[in-house]
């Protein structure tokens, strides 16, 4: 017994070490990756010792990589100091089925398995993707409140999407955390594959360079690629930001803002609207924020784009029906929302008073895109929901959770005449805000006393929405209760800030965040709340709550039950035909 113990253990310390093997660093796409069959993306074998470039084997499905792939590898000898590294730039696989790649060089060795899939033949003409940035549930319950309002328990109304006939949980974890930032979740939807905080359109590696991480193909790219179809890119933030940058990037940080802009410029969509114009002018310019002298808005005007500066121009241009092309920039940064431009006139709304709303820039995108006749993807992103819950201003988030229904209502009322379009509304990830009760201003005692909850919390008193689904009037004596479950250091004054977005902490003379004092000044009574996030961070933070996705249309139907944020993509490109032969 003594002896096959002893035989078991040295089969153990063979085997579990692939005789004498160790774990190479990484191989990029990583494990368990699900590539569309057909599609571009980078492969990357980093190795964690100096090989010469003829020292490693690496073996595709059991035969060397070179039988199955005509790429040329490129070999870098000692990648920052930590090793050597084999890439292999623009690969494609075109046959269905399981992967499995194999890594040797030295005394290291590592394998990843993937799955290459194809997809059906093309079901649909137009896909419609919204990206509610941000929106949990209490978004579009406050939402609900607000512009349909709810008497004796029973809503008056819904949201454009709340009627949409699938509906789906989605999970938002990157490839590095938990927690997901826009970028990465966004990145996932856009190409079907996880890549980690801060990232778009690659895999993150040891590579320095920003740009020279291993790439995966967008969805945008592949369209402009494989078909003859219009792309279009709407935010209401800056353009280069993560959401619609995920489009068409490739970027370990999407900080890179320049860079983003340069590929939205090559990307060859069709309709680009939203904020952002401080990285479209030369830095010679005053507010730009380029480092170079490329003028971008020159360069969409001689490529045939027609341009937009104010709502005014972005309608008059979107009506020609000669244009095919369409650039509109309304703010050198993000664009306001829409309580500041509709209502409260504060934030930035003075010195910009010409900025469209989501829903006319959707509706110009429609109507240009729809003029291909060979369908178009469009994307609409509705970011300032999530810049609104990052500082706890839920007032804000909700109004404009309003507008992202009335841009998807618009969406609906083209897909009653063209029922070959999918539409998708969905959060990119999720903020961890919730209704706890009903503020009563005549309640006695202190701020926090006046909170109603269960029986006494009743029902708030905002006006009658108008037609847009907007309550004229915030501040009433009956509001919603709403708080987030994550916070620096704050006053909460239970009251919407109607001078300016919320801004919750200022840093102190040590660095630190600490409550912003001018609430206490504003606001008497106002609540002094200890931060339970660390106190170097400023604000609200994203959280891994699943995030819920409605769909309709051809392909909506595979929307069900808890699904992963790469499936988004995969549904996306099946019912295209991406992926078909």
């Amino acid at each position: 017994m003594k002896t096959l113990r002893l035989i078991k253990i040295a089969s153990f310390i063979f085997f579990g070490s692939i005789a004498g093997f160790i774990q190479a660093a990484a191989i990029y796409p990583i494990d368990q990756a699900a590539i569309l069959a057909g599609s571009r993306f980078d492969i990357k074998i980093e190795f964690n010792t100096v090989i010469n470039s003829g020292d490693a084997v690496i073996e595709l499905n059991g035969m060397p990589i070179n039988k199955i792939i005509s790429v040329k590898p490129e070999f870098i000898s000692n990648e920052n100091g930590k090793g050597s590294s084999i890439l292999y730039r623009d690969v494609q696989l075109s046959k269905a089925g399981k992967y499995q790649i194999v890594a040797r060089a030295a005394q290291e060795r590592s394998q990843v398995n993937w799955d290459v899939y194809a997809t059906s033949p093309r079901r649909v003409k137009n896909v419609i993707l919204f990206i509610g940035d941000g929106m949990t549930i209490a978004n579009r319950t406050t939402a609900r409140v607000l512009s349909k309002g709810i008497q004796e328990g029973k809503y008056q109304g819904r949201l454009a999407f709340d009627d949409m006939p699938s509906t789906a949980m989605i999970g938002t974890s990157g490839s590095d955390s938990l927690i997901t930032d826009s970028a990465n979740s966004m990145s996932a939807y856009t190409t079907g594959h996880k890549t980690a905080v801060n990232a778009m359109g690659v895999y993150v590696s040891r590579a320095s360079d920003n740009l020279s991480h291993p790439r995966v193909e967008t969805i945008a790219e592949l369209i402009k690629r494989k078909t003859k179809m219009a792309v279009g890119i709407v935010s209401d933030a800056e353009l280069e930001d993560a959401t619609p940058g995920a489009m068409v990037s490739h970027t370990r940080r999407r900080a890179d803002k320049q860079y983003i802009a340069d590929w939205l410029l090559s990307s060859g969509a069709e309709v680009i609207l939203g904020g952002g114009s401080a990285y479209f002018y030369p830095q010679s310019t005053k507010g730009s924020k380029r480092k170079d002298e490329k003028n971008l808005v020159d360069s969409f005007k001689s490529d045939g784009y027609q341009l937009a500066f104010t709502k005014q121009e972005l309608l008059s241009a979107s009506e020609k029906k000669a244009t095919k092309k369409l650039f509109g920039v309304f703010h050198p940064d993000n664009m306001d929302g829409s309580l500041d431009r509709l209502y409260l006139k504060k934030n930035t709304v003075e010195q910009f008073p010409n900025q469209p709303d989501l829903t006319e820039m959707t509706q110009s995108a429609i109507d240009v895109l729809s003029r291909n006749p060979n369908g178009f993807f469009l994307m609409v992103e509705a970011a300032l929901i999530d810049k609104f819950n990052h500082p706890l201003d839920w007032e804000r988030a909700a109004f404009d959770t309003i507008m992202l229904s009335n841009a998807v209502q618009i969406a609906k009322e083209f897909a009653k005449t063209h029922p070959d379009t999918l539409i998708i509304v969905t959060p990119d990830h999720t903020h961890s805000g919730s209704i706890s009760g009903v503020v009563h201003d005549e309640k006695p005692g202190s701020l926090r006393e006046k909170v109603g909850i269960y029986a006494e919390a009743g029902y708030p008193n905002y006006p009658k929405a108008d037609i847009q689904g907007y309550p004229n009037k915030i501040d009433v004596s009956k509001r919603i209760a709403f708080f987030y479950g994550n916070y620096p250091d704050h006053y909460e004054t239970l009251h919407p800030k109607l001078d300016s977005t919320f801004v919750p902490a200022v840093k102190d003379e040590s660095g630190k965040y600490v409550a912003n004092q001018k609430y206490i000044q504003l606001q008497e009574d106002a609540i002094h709340v200890g931060g339970n996030l660390p106190t170097h961070q400023e604000s609200g933070v994203h959280t891994a709550d699943d995030a819920v996705l409605n769909a309709m249309g051809p392909g909506s139907e595979k929307f069900k039950g808890f699904m992963d944020n790469t499936e988004v993509f995969m549904i996306m490109v099946d019912t295209l035909g991406l992926g078909s032969k």
